[in-house]
């Protein structure tokens, strides 16, 4: 339901205000909007009235840079409060789609860079230097369901391949692992391919 907080007769479609309590929540984090903080509200219109969905303005600036630039464009501020230049809001975003690129997708193979993670299949500790597979997880946030990264041993991954709740697919696995194993020379990919070993259906 849309914050009614804010609620005059006839609402702009944004709004850029610092937040008046701390009783609000970023609709993009989902986290708490401390008092003062700068915070874009875009109007909603639903089954229980006209309101704003807030968010952190630095938030909306990462995931929402539309809503953000027609605010601006709008000018959906009240005169003498201070908000950051929008070529400012923009580096943000810029630097959000970067690491977005910079990413791995899994399936891939790396070296484990500590002795600290534990493989999610077996729950013992993947030594440092030693070869972890991330495989992607169903994992149920409420209604919904999100595939997240999660690491095993090699020996673990055809156990884990076939649980129900792995989003990894079988077929076209070691193609994904070449291909997504970034900074590894093939050589180095094909010797984890050999610990991982034949996987079956």
């Amino acid at each position: 339901m849309p914050d009614a907080e804010n609620a005059p007769e006839q609402l702009a479609p944004h709004r850029i205000e610092s937040a008046r309590s701390s009783r609000s929540k970023c609709r993009t984090c989902r986290r708490k909007i401390d008092q003062g903080k700068l915070r874009l509200g875009i109007l909603l219109e639903g089954p229980y009235g006209t309101g704003y969905l807030w968010h952190h303005l630095t938030c909306a600036a990462k995931r929402r840079a539309d809503d953000v630039a027609a605010a601006y464009a709008e000018k959906a501020w009240d005169e003498g409060l201070e908000v950051p230049p929008l070529a400012e809001l923009d580096k943000l975003r810029e630097k959000t789609e970067e690491e977005k690129k910079s990413r791995r997708e899994a399936p891939y193979v790396e070296r484990a860079p500590s002795g600290r993670s534990k493989c999610k299949s077996c729950s013992e500790v993947i030594e440092q230097g030693a070869w972890r597979v991330a495989l992607l997880r169903e994992v149920t946030f409420g209604q919904q369901v999100r595939s997240a990264p999660i690491n095993v041993h090699p020996r673990c991954v055809q156990a884990e391949i076939l649980a129900e709740d792995c989003a990894t697919e079988l077929d076209g696995f070691e193609d994904a692992v070449r291909a997504n194993s970034k900074g590894l020379e093939p050589a180095e990919i094909e010797a984890a391919l050999a610990e991982i070993g034949r996987l079956e259906g």
